[in-house]
């Protein structure tokens, strides 16, 4: 069947050669791209922007039981850009969901910042969750985003491509 190129005549060698170097090149340059797809987010803000690395971000968090941190944050953004007659329901929702201490999904919150909530609660604004949102992401940042950056999860979806 094959020969091996020493068969071929110079100019298919030549050409042969020249075709396994450049889809060597190809295959690793689009490997290259695939890891950084994956590598790029390097910092919360970019993670919460980029689809795959909220979804692998929101599986480590859930593994950790610590998935109510990002849903409260994901929360007040969608609350931040809604239409003002819709606020209040979603606002409602927001403290019932996170804030309320008996809530099934509540984030950890100083008492101060509670307290202010509570207080602001019956006339509601685009900015009524801002404080409480920045402490939540500062919490991300500080605490959850170190551990995601370390994690097997996170490992292995970098090796998988």
């Amino acid at each position: 069947m094959c020969k091996g190129l020493s068969s071929l005549p110079s100019s298919c060698r030549e050409k042969a050669k020249e075709m396994r170097v450049k889809l060597s090149h190809l295959t690793e340059t689009h490997h290259k791209h695939k890891v950084q797809e994956v590598k790029a987010p390097q910092d919360l803000e970019t993670l919460l922007t980029n689809k795959s690395g909220l979804q692998l971000f929101r599986g480590f968090l859930r593994s950790e039981f610590s998935e109510e941190n990002l849903e409260f944050w994901l929360a007040c953004e969608d609350y931040r850009v809604s239409p003002s007659h819709l606020q209040k329901t979603k606002g409602s929702n927001i403290y019932s969901q996170f804030i309320n201490p008996d809530a099934p999904q509540e984030v950890n919150l100083d008492a101060e910042t509670r307290e202010a909530l509570l207080s602001v609660m019956d006339s509601l604004h685009v900015d009524t969750f801002n404080m409480a949102q920045q402490r939540i992401y500062t919490l991300m940042a500080k605490d959850s985003f170190p551990r995601f950056l370390r994690s097997l999860q996170r490992m292995d979806s970098i090796k998988a491509i």
